[in-house]
């Protein structure tokens, strides 16, 4: 049952020898292979393999997750194709309670044998860990769904695009950079199929087809005179989306200071406008330190949103038991058995979900078989909700999961991943540009830039990669160096109007990293442009000496 791994996909063989500096490292698997999925009832017996064997060694519950994970990656700089990888991994992982402590196995040989043997070593794992384990687990209830599935709705599958065709458009926004003064240009794009089949003792059988896709770049213009560089990364946005989120669609369009597209990406346009802004950014004066308002657009206020009010409300780092990749949260138990700490604004109301459409966190159900749904974290800008798993929801007094659990990979134990977490939009009528209108000293700030926060996810400083001064109520022009510094409960009681739904958009982390031994997911943040009143400023760019 071992599928032999890709390295090319339809086209890889011939396209391979048109491009510079590439080569074939062995003959392209046919593309039909590829793309055809398991068979459903192939994977239905496989599971019941595990379950059985599992119960019949003493566990009283387990699932099995077979996966069959795509991956492909694309790297180009100026006229040449750096890279071009392909991957696939196919296996399965074993979770089972026995003595009331979890085990995990996994394996790639897919033989009822093999499969077994997976199951009872993950059995005896958890009776030996029961020794040691000072409560049994306590999982919340969770019905059975039988034979379900889910699958992203793509229009256009990215994998069933040639490489030739992908190649060609990533070329084309270097050539067009390159061609408007950039000095350099890198761009990749990065694409996921999750092909992944769920079962379970309580009756679940569940298989979804999951896609993810992420196109980026990163331009440089330098001045030869002063020897000064600047640079301008995509403001694109890692989605759940097929190819079509490549195709953009002028019908949503949201004019500003440049056009925006509101769940497409114009990577084209982004690259001519990336490129004159870079010009105009080697010009600008330096920013002045000192309080400012602050009006945020998605592309940036959706890191702060991640660091600040995603990771601080994952419930494994509240209770201390996970402290890796930036350490643990304020926002302990207590503050949320007051119902009332003050978190934020009473306009700042944050939503958990795994549903949006479009969003890297949305799926049909989790990893441990729960239906997915959205529940408020912040309500009205107190701290009302965490995120959970099966065996956290009674921490809470949840009656069931909220759907928070993920493994990255088939060999992977799955664990507590932070789903979308959004800030809604206002919900009185307010556009960017009166929003500017009422600003008398500020700065309007675009993109993801250095970031950096504490290990309780309280003090922190974010920049970005485009930042415009107003002054009474006009866009003056662009400036750098500017970096906002405040504490997380400050930062979004601070927050004083957020634009409705109609400029509502999306942000993500694509690689979020997270557990020991690590692993990677990938969530979106939601938001409209948001305004922060006289918020921390400091100035970057100064060199000492």
């Amino acid at each position: 049952m071992k599928r032999k791994d890709f390295l090319y996909l339809t086209g890889m063989g011939m396209g391979a020898a048109m491009l510079p500096n590439l080569s074939a490292f062995g003959s392209p698997v046919p593309h039909d292979t590829v793309l055809q999925p398991v068979d459903v009832a192939l994977k239905k017996r496989m599971a019941d393999v595990a379950l059985n064997a599992a119960k019949s060694k003493g566990a009283t519950y387990a699932d099995a997750r077979i996966g069959r994970y795509l991956n492909q990656s694309i790297s180009t700089r100026e006229s040449r194709v750096q890279n071009i990888a392909s991957s696939e991994s196919y296996g399965m992982g074993i979770r089972v309670l026995a003595n009331g402590c979890w085990g995990f196995a996994a394996t790639d040989k897919l033989d009822n044998d093999s499969i077994a043997r997976a199951a009872q070593l993950a059995v005896s794992i958890a009776k030996e860990n029961s020794r040691l384990q000072s409560e049994p687990v306590q999982l919340a209830p969770q019905k059975g769904y039988g034979d379900v599935s889910w699958k992203t709705p793509i229009e256009k599958n990215a994998f069933e695009v040639p490489v030739k065709d992908k190649v060609d458009l990533l070329l084309a926004a270097n050539a067009e950079a390159l061609k408007l003064g950039a000095s350099f240009i890198s761009n990749n794009l990065f694409m996921i199929n999750e092909q992944k089949y769920f079962a379970s003792t309580e009756g679940s059988y569940i298989d979804q087809d999951i896609h993810r896709m992420w196109p980026t770049f990163t331009i440089t213009k330098t001045d030869a005179k002063t020897g000064t560089y600047e640079t301008r990364n995509a403001l694109s946005s890692p989605v759940g989306m097929g190819f079509e989120y490549l195709i953009p669609d002028e019908k949503e369009k949201i004019q500003g200071i440049f056009p925006i597209y509101k769940k497409r990406y114009d990577m084209l346009e982004d690259v001519r406008i990336g490129t004159a802004q870079l010009a105009e950014k080697l010009n600008a004066k330096p920013i002045e330190p000192g309080k400012y308002d602050l009006i945020l657009d998605p592309t940036n206020l959706f890191l702060t949103i991640h660091e600040s009010v995603g990771h601080p409300t994952e419930l494994d780092r509240v209770l201390g038991y996970e402290a890796n990749f930036a350490g643990t949260s304020f926002l302990t138990l207590d503050k949320w058995e007051s119902k009332k700490f003050n978190f934020g604004s009473p306009i700042v109301n944050f939503v958990g979900d795994k549903v949006r459409p479009g969003s890297l966190g949305a799926v049909g159900y989790d990893d441990e078989g729960v239906k997915t749904g959205q529940w408020d974290i912040i309500k009205d800008g107190v701290l009302v909700n965490y995120q959970a798993t099966r065996d956290q929801a009674h921490i809470l007094g949840l009656k069931e999961s909220q759907g928070c659990c993920y493994a990255q990979t088939w060999s992977d134990v799955q664990f507590q991943r932070m789903p979308n977490v959004s800030l809604q939009p206002g919900k009185s009528a307010l556009n960017v540009a009166d929003m500017i209108k009422n600003t008398e000293k500020g700065l309007y700030m675009f993109g993801r830039n250095s970031y950096s926060i504490d290990q309780q996810r309280y003090n922190f400083q974010f920049s970005s990669q485009l930042c415009y001064e107003i002054k009474e109520g006009k866009v003056v022009g662009m400036v750098k160096g500017a970096a906002y510094q405040a504490n997380t409960q400050e930062f979004w009681n601070s927050c004083s109007a957020i634009c409705d739904e109609s400029d509502f958009r999306m942000g993500g982390s694509f690689f979020d990293g997270k557990g020991q031994p690590s692993q990677a997911s990938a969530v979106s943040h939601g938001c409209s442009t948001t305004k922060f009143d006289k918020v921390n400023v400091i100035n970057t760019s100064r060199r000492l000496g």
